[in-house]
């Protein structure tokens, strides 16, 4: 049990350190507003990607509507 709970901690501090570096690497927007010199190009979202993306999560909730509908009618309500 004590190798379980020392396993257990350290994979919390690892996905700590994990999610800290992630973030650290991104690239961080100077003072004035302007990104500065890291190679990473800013692009507009166009109208055809977002409804794109709309669509993609209307039919996301949609399935996640059916499957829970179809949970509860298998459990006799």
């Amino acid at each position: 049990m004590k190798k379980f709970s020392l396993v257990l901690t350290a994979l919390t501090a690892f996905n700590g350190i994990g999610l800290a570096a992630g973030s650290a690497t991104a690239a961080p927007m100077s003072v004035n507003g302007l990104q500065s010199e890291s190679g990473v190009t800013q692009v507009r979202m166009m109208h055809g990607d977002r409804m794109m993306m709309k669509k993609r999560m209307m039919r996301k909730q949609m399935m996640k509507r059916r499957m829970m509908k179809k949970r509860m009618m298998n459990r006799g309500m």
